[in-house]
């Protein structure tokens, strides 16, 4: 039977500097989604604990007081604790250094980005992690391309336009399952995607979790972002 991760990760430590001015006076991840009333943490917080996560710790550095009172002020769905960076580590390096705050160290454990809001069965994705015995296994979006496509026959004529059409290419959506293993991976500083991540591809210990067909996932970069997070929600987007 396959263990489902109780505990995670969310990397809360960036700077944000894309969803200026949003950002100048709060880190990315307690910007609001409108409409909602509460910030991009809040959305991943309830969405983990509905998933069976009893702990999160939360990696913090630009502005970590501002989460730190609200994490204190709010009705929290499960236990959380903060760590501060005191210095940039990098994804990689923030990873680990969270980690090693885990209650749990040997057993697996979930993690994403500050800026994903999503919602899909991550019990789905430990069962896919747990039956091709994967070190680390991520999740795997096609964005929509913000830009329309135009469609033509083979002579070059146009036959359609299509708006904002599914990417041809999957992204790593920054939703992960990690087995205990992994963090002793990890660099102290830097990026695992450029380090720990090619080093299991190689050896066949990286898995990828295609997101259920109809999955809502959405990375909260500008905003513009916010704005058609917005809007997908008045379309009835999952909260």
């Amino acid at each position: 039977m396959t263990q489902h991760p109780t505990q995670a990760v969310i990397l809360a430590g960036g700077q944000g500097s894309r969803l200026r001015p949003y950002t100048d006076d709060r880190p990315k991840p307690m910007v609001e989604i409108p409409g909602t009333g509460v910030p991009i943490i809040g959305h991943q917080l309830a969405w983990l604990a509905a998933e069976g996560v009893t702990d999160v710790v939360v990696s913090c550095g630009h502005l970590a007081e501002v989460l730190d009172e609200w994490l204190t002020q709010a009705e929290l769905p499960c236990r959380v604790m903060t760590v501060v960076e005191r210095e940039p580590l990098g994804r990689g390096g923030g990873l680990k250094f969270a980690a090693r705050s885990l209650p749990r160290p040997d057993e697996p454990w979930y993690a994403t980005n500050g800026d994903i809001w999503t919602r899909f069965s991550l019990r789905e994705m430990a069962d896919f992690h747990a039956e091709r015995d994967a070190t680390a296994t991520l999740a795997l979006a096609r964005p929509r391309i913000p830009w329309g496509a135009v469609e033509t026959d083979e002579f070059g004529h146009v036959l359609d336009f299509i708006e904002a059409p599914p990417s041809p290419y999957l992204i790593n959506a920054g939703v992960y399952v990690f087995s205990p293993r992994f963090v002793g991976l990890l660099p102290e500083r830097g990026d695992h995607e450029r380090t720990t991540f090619p080093r299991l591809a190689r050896e066949r210990a990286l898995a990828g979790f295609p997101l259920p067909q109809g999955s809502y996932w959405r990375a909260i970069d500008t905003a513009k972002d916010l704005r058609e997070a917005a809007r997908e929600l008045a379309d009835g987007a999952p909260r």
